[in-house]
């Protein structure tokens, strides 16, 4: 397995894997599953200013990829980052999430980041248990936050330290 920048080119593969996410499970809040034109724009833009990286197998197949956004827009938050990752059905346990996460933990410490966030609709044993296994701690749940597949769905909330807090912090650079 190798991790790299992601590419525009990927959005196709990046489609296949959060397609079937978003249309048969509750994990996404999205409702209907992005196009590969609309995946292409998403990419494009997050790596304007944060990092998103994606997995490739054996084969040099994209089998995985996680990336940051912002947490919050005041500027206080500026340190801060949301993260998100999917890695595709038939990689999953095999170590792939938990190498993303470590790379891209490694790129948001050297652009200036100190907290990441991750939001995980409940119950998901698997993400949960990914998420714990890389250094996120639990901090809270938002109940009955977003409504899906006839059901009103909870929202577990994780944090993970990127880098001891500074007194003083640089405000982060752009990833680009």
């Amino acid at each position: 397995m190798s991790i790299r920048i992601a590419s525009p080119a990927d959005a196709e593969a990046i489609t296949a894997i959060y397609a079937p996410i978003v249309r048969d499970t509750v994990i996404s809040f999205e409702i209907e599953p992005p196009s590969v034109e609309e995946m292409r724009a998403r990419v494009l833009s997050t790596l304007k200013l944060l990092p998103w990286l994606v997995s490739l197998d054996e084969q040099g197949a994209v089998n995985g990829y996680v990336y940051a956004g912002r947490h919050r827009e005041r500027a206080a938050y500026q340190w801060s980052v949301d993260t998100t990752s999917y890695v595709r059905a038939d990689s999953r346990g095999r170590g792939v999430g938990k190498a993303l996460y470590g790379a891209l933990f490694e790129e948001l410490a050297g652009l200036g980041y100190f907290q990441a966030f991750a939001g995980i609709t409940l119950p998901n044993d698997a993400s949960v248990g990914l998420h714990e296994s890389v250094g996120f701690k639990p901090v809270g749940t938002y109940c009955n936050v977003g409504f899906k597949q006839g059901a009103w769905r909870n929202v577990g909330w994780w944090q993970r330290a990127l880098q001891e807090p500074s007194v003083n912090p640089l405000p982060p650079r752009a990833f680009a």
